[in-house]
C-alpha cells in the first residue's frame, strides 16, 4: 500500500468512528422513540446503515493492521508497485497516466490501476520504450512505455 493509500484509510477510519458511528446510534435511538419498531423505517434504516458502517470499520482495521506501506520515493528501475507510468496508447494514439498501487486503493476514475489488473500485470517489469501488448476482456491493447517514475 502507498502512503497516501494508507493515510486515506486512516482518515475514513477516524471519520467512521467519531462521526458516523455515533451519528447512526442517535438516529436509532430516535428512531426507538417513535414507538412499534416492527413497523418502524426509521429504525431499520439506521440499523442497516450501522450494520454497513461497522462492517466497514472492521474492514478498514484489518487493512490498516495487516498494510505494509511501501515510500515509492525510494525506488527505481523497471515498472513496479508504486511506480508512475505514462503510456501512449498505440490504438487511439493518446498518452495516459497510472500509478500501480494495491487493490484497496485502486481507482481508474483517479488513474490508479490495481497491481492486479491485467495492465499492470502486463507492465511490471517494463522499462522506458518498451512496447506492451494488454489483453484484456474488451480486446488487445498496445501501449508504449513513455516513463516511469517513482514519486
Amino acid at each position: 500500500m502507498t502512503p497516501r493509500g494508507y493515510n486515506a484509510a486512516q482518515v475514513e477510519l477516524k471519520q467512521l468512528k467519531s462521526v458516523d458511528r455515533p451519528a447512526v446510534i442517535r438516529a436509532i435511538a430516535e428512531a426507538r422513540e417513535h414507538g412499534d419498531l416492527s413497523e418502524n423505517a426509521e429504525y431499520h434504516a439506521a440499523r442497516e446503515q450501522q450494520s454497513h458502517i461497522e462492517g466497514r470499520i472492521k474492514e478498514l482495521e484489518g487493512l490498516i493492521g495487516l498494510a505494509d506501506v511501501i515510500d515509492v520515493s525510494k525506488l527505481s528501475g523497471t515498472i513496479k508497485f508504486g511506480a508512475t507510468v505514462e503510456l501512449f496508447d498505440e490504438d487511439t494514439e493518446q498518452e495516459k497516466t497510472y500509478q500501480i498501487v494495491g487493490e484497496s486503493e485502486a481507482d481508474i476514475d483517479k488513474n490508479l490501476l490495481n497491481i492486479k489488473s491485467p495492465i499492470a500485470r502486463a507492465l511490471i517489469g517494463k522499462e522506458e520504450g518498451d512496447s506492451v501488448e494488454v489483453r484484456t476482456p474488451g480486446g488487445t491493447k498496445n501501449y508504449e512505455v513513455v516513463s516511469v517514475k517513482f514519486i
